[in-house]
């Protein structure tokens, strides 16, 4: 069977001890993180194996480089496995600095050369300091392409095409904003994404001349499978790794289009190379009913992938995707770090009818799916002075509450928001499989109980949206404020 394996981007930091097994079990794994701890140490940071392997809490020095790295890792460890237990990808795709990890998992760029790149282009973004956004909206390019037009400002432009039915803004901060209110009142789903440095917009035009100067030249090997680059729209060649990294920085990144042409090419199946489905949420949307593979994401991944490595005569890794509430062989305790960003976000197959959308504010700001009275006419900000958001304050909520109390709560909480009686709201329904609320409501939501039961680092917790039930968002929210309690 065809595979191609796909890197995540920005996504949310590696929960700690995340590469514990994979750590254990295979020497291309132990040897990896050696080098990009190695590189880490000669740029003067902190190591990242021993957050990663001994789940022994997170760095005090921590930093977007420091994120970068862990992302890195737990993407080139993923592929490491994959390639040890059998499995062969006929290509390597990555999602804006996911191309990074392609080039050096396919063996065309050294694992301390990758790294030190990375570094360097999150070094060149920091001295930028561009005050821009990134902004999520469940549209079309095209439509939201148009939506950008609307102001017609060269830095506000469609920076990413997704799936058919989302697309990413990239602009000045108060275009962001008043692009926020525009999406709203046609009724359009939006996320603001939480990314440490936002991108693929002509505004990084010096970003990218700082990283050509100041960046390490490294050597390009021939490697071992083909890279295929989104925003490049071909295979990479012979091009030289620095430009490539520049280049991505102000340019549309067409994950949609790099899907699309795979699968017509042949492609049966896509494996994602991290911890959470990020990427093959996009490809699921963009092929229906094409096979995607996240081993990390599985009950057992080590069994996921040697069924995968036995292929589809064996009926196995192409089941549907095992739903459980148990922690896995490897584990998915929650995130407390970074919010849902630009790859975590998957979409409707089409926009909600206005009436699903809520007319109160969401109280984060980080989750923007609130739309206020139709407005008729909207003024265009300048670019200098920013749109102001007000969030209601969160109520106050006992130190310790019973499960039966906070279900009771989220019921009425989920039923609000989404039209549905509170007693039609199963504890163990999945909210995406079964009730088809998509990753831009239920962040909007986790949003909302993390404001109510003034557990802020709830809304960061990805594992949640995977495979949430009430039930999931229940015991959790219970053994928080038992957490709270007790200190």
């Amino acid at each position: 069977m065809d595979s191609v394996f796909v890197m995540p981007g920005t996504v949310p930091a590696p929960r700690a001890g995340i590469l514990s097994e994979l750590h254990q079990r295979y020497e291309t794994v132990r040897e990896s993180l050696s080098r990009i701890d190695k590189a880490a140490r000669d740029m003067g940071l902190p190591e990242i194996s021993p957050r990663l392997i001994e789940d022994n809490g997170t760095s005090d020095r921590r930093g977007p480089e420091v994120q970068y790295l862990e992302i890195y890792a737990v993407s080139l460890a993923t592929h490491h496995m994959l390639v040890a237990e059998g499995v062969r990808p006929i290509a390597i795709v990555g999602q804006s600095i996911g191309e990074l990890w392609a080039l050096a998992a396919a063996g065309h760029l050294a694992v301390e050369d990758a790294a030190r790149l990375a570094v360097a282009r999150s070094q060149a973004l920091t001295r930028q300091g561009w005050g821009g956004k990134m902004l999520a909206v469940g549209v079309d390019g095209r439509r939201a392409q148009a939506l950008a037009g609307l102001l017609d400002h060269p830095h506000l432009v469609l920076a990413c095409e997704n799936a058919p039915r989302q697309s990413v803004l990239s602009g000045p901060e108060p275009l962001i904003e008043f692009v926020e209110r525009v999406a709203d009142t046609l009724g359009w789903p939006s996320l603001r994404l939480d990314v440490p440095h936002p991108t693929h917009t002509p505004a990084m035009v010096h970003a990218a001349r700082d990283l050509r100067a100041s960046a390490p030249r490294v050597p390009y090997g021939t490697g071992r499978w083909r890279v295929c680059s989104p925003w490049l729209g071909r295979d990479v060649g012979d091009d030289d790794p620095v430009d490539l990294v520049a280049g991505a920085l102000t340019a549309r990144v067409r994950m949609l289009q790099t899907i699309r042409d795979l699968h017509a090419g042949g492609v049966d199946a896509f494996v994602e190379c991290g911890e959470w489905p990020v990427v093959t949420k996009f490809v699921e949307a963009s092929v229906p009913g094409v096979r995607c593979v996240v081993p990390l994401s599985e009950d057992d991944p080590f069994e996921a992938v040697r069924v995968l490595a036995a292929g589809p005569s064996q009926g196995g890794l192409f089941r549907e995707r095992v739903s459980a509430s148990a922690p896995s062989a490897i584990g998915r305790t929650a995130h407390a770090s970074v919010p849902a960003t630009a790859a975590a976000v998957t979409v409707p197959a089409s926009p909600p009818p206005r009436s699903a959308v809520v007319p109160a504010p969401t109280p984060a700001v980080t989750c923007v799916s609130r739309v206020a009275e139709p407005v008729r006419t909207i003024a265009a900000p300048s670019v200098p002075a920013p749109v102001p958001l007000v969030a209601p304050r969160a109520q106050s909520t006992p130190s310790g509450l019973d499960y039966e109390s906070v279900l009771d709560q989220l019921r009425v909480l989920y039923g609000d928001f989404l039209g549905y009686p509170p007693d039609l709201l199963g504890e163990d329904d999945g909210l995406e499989s079964e009730l088809g609320v998509e990753s831009l409501k239920q962040v909007a939501l986790l949003g909302r109980v993390s404001d109510r039961f003034d557990l802020p680092d709830l809304r960061a917790d990805t594992s949640l949206l995977t495979l949430a039930t009430l039930r999931r968002i229940a015991e959790t929210v219970v053994r928080a404020r038992a957490g709270v309690a007790a200190r």
